[in-house]
C-alpha cells in the first residue's frame, strides 16, 4: 500500500535512509556521509512524502516529488527487491507522467532499476546538489 507519511514517522523514516544509503552509497566519504546525514535529519521528517507500508501500515520505503522531480526514493534494504521502490516509482507516474530525478553515477544499481523503469538519461552534471565531487544522472521518464 502507498500512503502520505504521517506526524511521529521521522525515525523510521531516517532508519530507512541510512540503511539504504549505508547498503547502496559506497562511494560516499565517511565525513560526507554524516554531513548529508545532519542535513537529512533536518528536513527529511517533516518533508511530505509518499510512503511503502506493508500489511501492518510499517513503512518499508518512500518517495519525495518536487514539482514533478523525484528528489528521493530510498528502500530498506531488508525489502530491496521486493517491488515496493518500483510500485513508488509507478505510483508517482501517475502523478507526473514526465517525472524527473538525478542518480549518482557510481550508484550502478540505481541507475539499472531507473532504466528498467523507463527513465532515460537527458544529462549529467559532475557534482552533486551540494557540489561535492559525486556526478549525477539527470533522468526523465518517457512512456
Amino acid at each position: 500500500m502507498i500512503r502520505r507519511s504521517r506526524p511521529g514517522e521521522g525515525d523510521r523514516i531516517i532508519e530507512i535512509w541510512r540503511g539504504a544509503v549505508d547498503a547502496t552509497h559506497d562511494f560516499l566519504t565517511p565525513e560526507d556521509r554524516l554531513a548529508i546525514d545532519d542535513m537529512v535529519r533536518g528536513f527529511l521528517p517533516q518533508a511530505p512524502l509518499w510512503l511503502g507500508v506493508d500489511e501492518n501500515d510499517h513503512p518499508l520505503a518512500f518517495m519525495l516529488i518536487d514539482d514533478g522531480h523525484m528528489e528521493a526514493l530510498f528502500v530498506d534494504p531488508a525489502h530491496r527487491g521486493t517491488g515496493i521502490g518500483a510500485a513508488l516509482v509507478r505510483h508517482g507516474l501517475t502523478l507526473h507522467p514526465r517525472m524527473t530525478t538525478d542518480v549518482n553515477e557510481q550508484n550502478d544499481q540505481a541507475v539499472r532499476f531507473y532504466e528498467r523503469m523507463g527513465f532515460r538519461q537527458t544529462g549529467r552534471s559532475p557534482i552533486d546538489g551540494q557540489g561535492r565531487p559525486y556526478p549525477l544522472i539527470h533522468l526523465e521518464y518517457f512512456s
